[in-house]
């Protein structure tokens, strides 16, 4: 919510600086989370003073400029500036934008005086049009000042421009007391009084100039006193039509408010300054010459002023003319053909209390975020409706040429009296744990409107305003005395008191994180599927019999999700076939996410990381050319993010078999003696065809519960890297097909486990004629190194007989030479 300080100064003088009084309104829990300098002239006219022409010529060498030299006071030379206007001419008092001047022009960008040379001749300034200045509209010529003006005086001083400083205050929810400017001056006053001895008080508008007229009242009834308890209103005539008073448009620009026209601006003015919405209906425009406020049938049009038809919900409480056509949605937002317009004389002005539920409800769903709504929902006061009136009718009058001149109408047939609430003195020092004496609880509620009906050395008993709408319990009484006491004034204890938790080693929630990360880093991007599925994918369905093992549910809302997800495969394929329906086809997912599963009669929850892998490895690129952006990930681009996620969480031992047939087409799974830790490869065509997918999908699935379970106790650690050179040997080994490289990786990291760092797999190849039947070359490279010295040959000769030896022995492996 925007504040004006200078609005608020209206209603309580102010002598402190504008950041210590937003100190102040922060202390007492209407927190500033900024504070902008607003002025009613962009840029506030600096470097604009008042000039005297002294010297004006024809310029040599233009036909349509001036030469002319100005006196700017303090003293100096007269300045030589070029000028392009008209009517320019000696003895003038002008305005000068003097060099390194910022000009906000009424049109176009701002721009900077510079020192230069028009035409051959130097200028030192700009004698300026009122639209330059951005105070008007004219540019036929320059501005032309009184000749008394005294030279040198700043233009800011001549015009008594104004600059205001703006609070952003967060307004919380239950601040129903504080969404206009007069109840943040209340809360500002008791603050003062109490915490900085001010003695000043609030000055609220002075309304005894008020005269209701002699006309009857405009009928209203009310369908819906739940709704609308409060109902209050005034006929005005004679109205003129025009914008409203500079110093009133300055209040609204501060806070945000565009101005539109005096009787506009008026509503707006008073919404802003005593929290209550008013609305003016045009007279001639209400139909049946009466009013009713109720709620119409759902399904009901209604023209909004924003020229958009909408569908009327059953609980939208409108106002409606005699005719039952609606006019307005109550508390938020007018219609087209009942507003004020440029023709308009009369109106019937409303001022009204609406129940905060209503508003609600209709301004969310009609999205119809209005200043009133905001007001009305979080609880307006019932109890200032008639005030509101009286003040926007006296404003009307002054500045609109009103009359009023019919009677004041004000239904209120269960009046809503302050809410009185018991309060215990030692209840108030144990939640603000401060020995705060009665007199100061006394000063403290009076000073906010508060009065005592009842005081006793025990308890007191309070009558809440009827604008605090969140007061409602003896805590909330208790709220409002600390607040304005001052949370900075609280002590702070001598002794903290707390208790050790200890988390779990290692944390699942910082391990998931690292691994989120990660997965990030390297573009992934993180889903989240739905935990119900289909029970048809996996042998059920509506008319088959329930599936052993199957988790189901009564899903009412989509009776074909009848189960709990038992993998994540499914969901997750149907994620990528969602983004494939909207031409995302190059995805790569990840899902931290649960399986669940009926063993018996005990259910099972495990917990899952599954990545997902499909269409192009790289966004289509200049660089890579056709056939480059154009590759699609494989399953070695799965099998290399496996690896680096194992590796990140410090996971080395493991050993790798086939992945499971009925999920994956082909892959691997890796285990840690019992427990499989995670399988991945490519999902099965048929299954993926199922489901609806487009192209080959890349599936892994981390078993999360097993991963924490053999996860390093000990942090990941580092060592420097080796400064003495490796050693490579290759060798091509032929072995039976069935044989794998896992298998050859394994024996040779048992065969030599001091010097070889690396195995790799660089070739297959099979030929049955030259390596015979069942036969296959493996060709492989192992890379050793010693941390403390450089290796010798005949070391490495010796480690590779050795590895030779190992292969020839347990996989029947051949050198092929």
């Amino acid at each position: 919510m925007k504040t004006s300080l200078n609005w608020l100064r209206q209603y309580l003088p102010l002598d402190l600086s504008p950041e210590a009084i937003g100190q102040v309104l922060t202390g007492t829990g209407l927190e500033v989370e900024g504070m902008d300098e607003v002025e009613s002239i962009p840029g506030g006219l600096a470097g604009v003073v008042v000039g005297h022409v002294v010297e004006c010529g024809k310029h040599p060498d233009a036909d349509r400029l001036s030469l002319t030299k100005v006196d700017l006071g303090g003293g100096e030379e007269p300045v030589q500036i070029v000028c392009g206007a008209p009517n320019v001419a000696q003895g003038q008092k002008v305005l000068v934008a003097t060099v390194g001047t910022m000009l906000y022009p009424q049109d176009g960008e701002p721009f900077k005086i510079k020192k230069g040379k028009i035409r051959g001749q130097v200028s030192m300034g700009m004698i300026c049009a009122e639209d330059e200045l951005g105070l008007g509209d004219d540019h036929d010529g320059i501005m032309v000042l009184p000749t008394d003006t005294p030279v040198g005086k700043p233009a800011a001083e001549v015009y008594e421009l104004e600059s205001d400083y703006v609070y952003e205050i967060g307004l919380t929810p239950n601040r129903s007391d504080a969404t206009n400017h007069l109840g943040v001056a209340f809360d500002l006053a008791a603050a003062l009084k109490i915490n900085h001895d001010s003695d000043q008080s609030v000055q609220r508008p002075d309304l005894s100039g008020f005269k209701a007229g002699n006309e009857a009242a405009l009928p209203v009834e009310i369908r819906n006193q739940e709704a609308c308890p409060r109902y209050a209103g005034l006929t005005i005539k004679d109205l003129k039509i025009g914008p409203a008073p500079e110093w009133m448009q300055n209040r609204l620009k501060a806070i945000g408010v565009r101005p539109i026209n005096n009787v506009v601006d008026i509503t707006n003015y008073v919404l802003h300054e005593m929290g209550q919405p008013l609305h003016a209906f045009d007279l001639e425009k209400i139909g049946g010459g009466k009013i009713i406020v109720q709620t119409l049938p759902a399904g009901s049009k209604f023209l909004s002023l924003d020229e958009v038809e909408r569908e009327l919900l059953p609980n939208d409480l409108m106002i409606c003319d005699g005719n039952d056509q609606p006019m307005c949605i109550a508390g938020v937002f007018g219609g087209l053909n009942s507003g004020v317009t440029d023709s308009t004389t009369s109106i019937f002005l409303e001022s009204a209390h609406f129940d905060a539920g209503y508003t609600r409800r209709s301004s969310m769903k009609h999205n119809l975020r209005t200043d009133a709504a905001k007001v009305f929902e979080k609880g307006s006061d019932p109890n200032i409706c008639v005030d509101a009136l009286k003040r926007a009718a006296l404003l009307l009058q002054e500045y609109a040429g009103a009359t009023v001149t019919s009677e004041l109408l004000d239904i209120y047939p269960a009046p809503i009296e302050p809410l009185e609430i018991t309060v215990r003195y030692q209840r108030v020092r144990e939640l603000t744990g401060i020995d705060i004496s009665r007199e100061e609880v006394r000063s403290i509620l009076e000073t906010m409107d508060m009065k005592f009906t009842d005081d006793n050395e025990v308890d007191f008993k309070v009558a809440v305003p009827t604008n605090k709408s969140d007061v409602t319990r003896e805590v909330d009484v208790i709220e409002e005395i600390l607040r304005i006491y001052g949370f900075d004034n609280v002590a702070m204890p001598q002794e903290i008191t707390t208790s050790l938790t200890v988390a779990p080693s290692p944390d699942p929630h910082k391990v998931r994180e690292l691994i989120g990360d990660l997965l990030s880093a390297n573009g992934f991007l993180e889903m989240m599927a739905l935990s119900l599925s289909e029970s048809r994918y996996y042998g059920g369905g509506p008319e088959a019999e329930r599936v052993d093992g199957l988790v189901y549910v009564n899903n009412t809302s989509n009776v074909t999700y009848d189960i709990m997800r038992p993998d994540m495969l499914v969901s997750g394929l149907e994620a990528i076939v969602h983004n494939q329906n909207r031409r995302m086809s190059d995805l790569r997912l990840f899902e931290f996410g649960r399986s669940y599963r009926l063993d018996g009669e005990n259910y099972q929850e495990n917990n899952h990381l599954t990545l997902y892998l499909t269409g192009h490895k790289h966004a289509e690129n200049w660089h890579d050319g056709v056939k480059g952006s154009k590759r699609n990930v494989s399953y070695y681009t799965l099998k290399s993010t496996v690896g680096l996620v194992l590796r990140r969480l410090g996971i080395h031992n493991y050993r790798t078999s086939e992945a499971p047939a009925d999920k994956f087409a082909y892959g691997l799974r890796a285990e840690a003696g019992p427990m499989p830790l995670v399988d991945f490869g490519k999902v099965n065509t048929t299954r993926a065809k199922e489901i609806g997918v487009k192209g080959e999908v890349y599936h892994a699935d981390f078993h999360w519960d097993n991963i924490m379970r053999v996860l390093p106790k000990k942090p990941l650690q580092v060592q420097e890297l080796n400064k003495y050179p490796t050693v490579r040997r290759d060798l091509a080994l032929v072995v039976d097909k069935k044989v794998s490289f896992a298998q050859l990786a394994t024996v040779a990291n048992k065969a030599e486990k001091k010097m070889l760092t690396q195995v790799n797999l660089f070739d297959v190849y099979e030929n049955d004629d030259q390596l015979g039947a069942d036969k296959k070359s493996y060709a492989m490279s192992f890379v050793f190194e010693n941390n403390e010295r450089t290796l010798k040959d005949k070391e490495v000769d010796k480690a590779v007989n050795r590895l030779i030896e190992s292969f020839t022995r347990q996989l029947g492996a051949e050198v092929r030479r």
